[in-house]
């Protein structure tokens, strides 16, 4: 079973928004196989609790013009690792140090990676994700 479509719809306009403010190394993996509480879980990075907290409050707002609500928030608080639970999308925002010490791509590595839009790009306007070869 893949994820489904309103799923990656949904992982699209986090996506977005997470972009809108900065965020680095976004990527988008579909966990569906793995998990039956979400399809996808959206990866982002901020470098400071400030942009944390800018990246959260842009992916709520996108979310929820898009229908989506939170059903949970964790983390909010400290800013250091916020997820926010959309219920077919769990939207991990991290501070870039945590990131790499949780290393959330390496825990699902084996979960495929859903491939996002060309205008979802990193802070400094690489591709958030790297192009897959065909």
């Amino acid at each position: 079973m893949t994820a489904t479509e309103r799923a990656l719809e949904l992982a699209v306009v986090a996506a977005r928004a997470a972009a809108d403010r900065k965020a680095e190394e976004i990527i988008a993996l579909d966990v569906s196989e793995q998990l039956v509480l979400t399809d996808v879980f959206l990866i982002a990075s901020g470098t400071n609790e400030r942009q944390v907290s800018a990246i959260v409050d842009a992916v709520e707002e996108a979310m929820h013009k898009a229908g989506a609500k939170p059903i949970r928030r964790e983390g909010r608080s400290e800013a250091r690792w916020v997820l926010l639970d959309f219920g077919d999308v769990v939207v991990h925002v991290q501070h870039a140090e945590d990131r790499v010490y949780y290393a959330l791509e390496r825990l699902w590595k084996d979960c495929p990676v859903v491939p996002l839009p060309d205008d979802v790009t990193n802070a400094d306007g690489t591709p958030a994700q790297p192009a897959t070869a065909d």
